[in-house]
């Protein structure tokens, strides 16, 4: 039973200072552990970068058509690094990451010729100084105050300190690609770096985003929490509708401070959301050591809270993000461990766990899939060793076949027609690879890379392509 609980507003007693929140350019996901790497450092990198292309079922034939020359948008003439990609009528989005200044915005593709892709625009860029664009999502809106197609985009702040920068996300109108149009802005709390992913999805005629905070409910002390819910309705005028307390299940203290949870099996874990994920009426949150989360979200002012996935003891949490397949009663979890030699926990980096929620109360796990990258762990390794390269990031399902970017490693495709035995069937590793993300959309299949940007790749099942490559 959930703790009979409001929402915190009040600062919580002996809360920390500000002072003790550690330096403000770490780039960590978890930014209050003890490792500080910035995942675009591509030191650790060199001996994975191995090309390689590989498939058999419905990706015997596929291969690699474009990797385009990012523009350069800053008027320094510095390349920015790149992130996440999302792709929506025949366009793709690009976010951009922290690279010499951030600010790199979301560049637009047109992909109506998926080998020979044209950045057409580039948004987002010059709104907020000292802030970068790492996720952005697309999709058609219809309500009473807007009709076309809206896109939301993560605004993060480089350095916290800095009087001029702000945290939240960005709505855009682009319905013209080619010419985005600044709608809106949603803040958060300038004492977090800003939204770190999110989620738009529609209900009706409304239209909501649902929010990944990280640690603005540490760093406020209570003040805001990490989930927020906000309605976007009319893109111009933002509103938040809801956010979770975690204090309210029965498993976290009312002490809890926000980031340091005494979980049930004896061990101090990290907890802050990281992702978020919306299938039908039912959203997915990615709480790092509290697991995933699966709230009923029919109401957005009122979401009901159904259950989560659990970890074993020896198990480092890291609930990444997360994808729902087949009818949305499979749950696809992704692990971001990119500190292999954790005591007290298994000697792995990330891997991808599969669960049964049919009954969303009780998920039940029912795979784990690891790859040859989970246990490649370096014999010269420490405890405070650490890497992005070998850890799963993110999970994208079509039909039966779940893509996974890897980093180093990067697409990996997986046949869950069995959940219970997934298999790979598929892997895609550019030279140098450093794959942030993942996209599908009709016969092709996108790939975000940290240092290089965007890949496209065809799948082109009805064969004559040949498998012998990578092919430009």
């Amino acid at each position: 039973m959930l703790k009979k609980k409001l929402l915190m507003t009040a600062v919580l007693s002996g809360a920390l200072t500000l002072s003790s929140f550690g330096p403000f350019n770490v780039l960590a996901h978890d930014e209050l552990g003890d490792v500080n790497v910035d995942k675009g450092d591509r030191a650790e990198y060199n001996d994975l970068a191995a090309e390689v292309l590989r498939g058999s079922k419905n990706l015997k034939y596929w291969h690699e058509v474009a990797a385009p020359e990012p523009n350069v948008v800053r008027a320094d003439g510095k390349q920015n690094s790149f992130a996440d990609v999302y792709a929506h009528k025949g366009f793709a989005y690009l976010g951009t990451h922290t690279k010499n200044g951030a600010n790199g915005g979301v560049r637009v593709y047109d992909l109506k010729d998926p080998a020979n892709p044209k950045e057409v625009a580039v948004f987002a860029n010059n709104d907020i100084p000292g802030t970068w664009q790492e996720k952005v999502i697309v999709k058609s809106i219809n309500t009473p105050d807007f009709k076309g197609d809206l896109a939301v985009v993560s605004v993060q702040q480089t350095n916290r300190a800095n009087p001029d920068s702000k945290g939240g996300f960005l709505l855009y109108d682009v319905t013209d690609p080619y010419n985005p149009k600044k709608l809106g802005f949603s803040e958060v709390t300038k004492k977090t770096r800003g939204t770190h992913e999110l989620y738009l999805t529609t209900q009706g005629n409304r239209a909501i985003v649902l929010t990944a905070n990280p640690y603005a409910d540490y760093y406020s002390h209570g003040e805001e929490k990490d989930f927020q819910i906000v309605d976007v309705s009319n893109p111009t005028q933002p509103k938040k509708l809801w956010e979770f307390d975690p204090r309210m299940l029965p498993e976290v203290a009312d002490d809890f401070d926000g980031y340091f949870w005494k979980s049930p099996d004896g061990k101090t874990r990290p907890v802050f959301n990281h992702s978020t994920r919306v299938d039908g009426d039912y959203a997915y949150i990615s709480m790092w050591d509290l697991g995933t989360i699966i709230f009923d979200i029919s109401n957005p002012e009122n979401p009901t809270y159904l259950g989560r996935t659990d970890f074993a003891s020896h198990q480092q949490g890291s609930a990444h993000s997360s994808a729902v397949a087949k009818g949305g009663n499979i749950l696809i979890e992704t692990r971001e461990v990119y500190q292999p030699l954790k005591p007290g926990y298994e000697k792995a980096f990330g891997y991808t766990r599969i669960f049964d929620i049919k009954d969303k109360k009780n998920p039940k796990l029912l795979s784990e899939f690891k790859t040859d990258l989970t246990t490649d762990i370096p014999d010269d390794a420490t405890s405070s060793y650490s890497t992005f390269s070998r850890t799963v990031h993110d999970p994208k399902v079509h039909g039966n076949t779940l893509y996974l970017s890897h980093y180093a490693g990067g697409v990996i495709a997986v046949d869950i027609t069995n959940p219970a035995n997934p298999t790979e069937i598929g892997r895609y590793t550019p030279e140098k690879s450093d794959v942030w993300g993942v996209f599908v959309d009709r016969n092709y299949v996108l790939a975000s890379d940290i240092g290089s940007g965007l890949k496209v790749l065809q799948k082109n099942n009805s064969g004559g392509n040949g498998n012998t490559g990578l092919q430009r």
